[in-house]
């Protein structure tokens, strides 16, 4: 394997995997606020 051909895989790794995580954080925000939601709209 070349350099240039590892240096574009481990972006393209870092790049997919810090998606991941922000859409992975994303979601679990919007149920976290769903449910404070929820919780406000009971009292």
């Amino acid at each position: 394997m070349q350099q240039w051909t590892f240096v574009i895989a481990a972006y393209a790794v870092t790049l997919l995997g810090t998606a991941a995580v922000s859409w992975l954080s994303w979601r679990a925000m919007r149920r976290a606020e769903a449910q404070a939601e929820q919780l406000a709209d009971r009292a």
